[in-house]
């Protein structure tokens, strides 16, 4: 890996830890598919000018924006708001375990003794987690919170088996575009009227909002995806 891979793959882990982090300061003003909506609709906006339409993908895009955005951050930030952000920032850790797996099944990707023992230990440190006080009686949280996990790990697979040809950018805007007015959809029918909502949250919440727009998904995800 060159230095420069390195130093765009380091802004992943960066971007979205603070970004968990402040989404649950969101989640208090906020819906979690209403927030979500917006985080991906203001990544599109900024981003769908400067790239090519991915023709011969769209079809592809709109089922793995409902997959790993829409239905995956529907779980996970609702688990989220049900827990404190630093034993779910922990636990969505657990993205890369089913990551692993999913991947050795979809793709062949089969996983060395090392990625092994490394999924064994990481299982271990989630049993003793989710015994720990910090995450008692918050067992609705949990279960929502690695659903979503395992749905992101899912979704990311399925990218990296269907759009091989688009560029980190490229997915990061049509992902938007497809998710934003799906998630906006979901929030109307399961969270209720979103005026309210708008209208009631203070400046902090929206630059919440423009944290998870502009850096940990601009950002955050085209380094992801690169």
């Amino acid at each position: 890996m060159s230095v420069r891979d390195f130093l765009i793959a380091l802004l992943v882990p960066l971007t979205w830890g603070f970004g968990f982090a402040l989404a649950k300061s969101g989640l208090h003003h906020f819906p979690p598919l209403l927030l979500m909506s917006m985080r991906f609709g203001i990544a599109a906006l900024i981003l769908v000018w400067f790239v090519p339409i991915p023709r011969g993908y769209l079809v592809k895009l709109c089922f793995i924006a409902l997959v790993s955005a829409t239905i995956q951050y529907g779980l996970t930030f609702s688990g989220l708001a049900r827990m404190d952000a630093t034993p779910a920032i922990l636990l969505v850790q657990s993205e890369v375990i089913f990551g692993v797996v999913i991947g050795a099944i979809l793709l062949g990707e089969k996983p060395d003794l090392r990625q092994i023992l490394g999924i064994i230990i990481a299982l271990a440190g989630i049993m003793i987690l989710i015994g720990g006080p910090a995450l008692t009686n918050k067992m609705t949280g949990i279960v929502l919170l690695l659903s979503g996990c395992f749905i992101w790990a899912f979704g990311q697979v399925l990218i990296r088996k269907f759009t091989s040809g688009l560029s980190g950018f490229q997915l990061t805007a049509w992902v938007g575009v497809m998710a934003s007015p799906q998630m906006f959809l979901a929030s109307f029918f399961v969270e209720g009227n979103p005026v309210p909502f708008l209208t009631a949250a203070p400046l902090s919440a929206w630059g919440t909002v423009i944290y998870l727009g502009v850096v940990m998904t601009v950002v955050g995800y085209s380094a992801w995806y690169y």
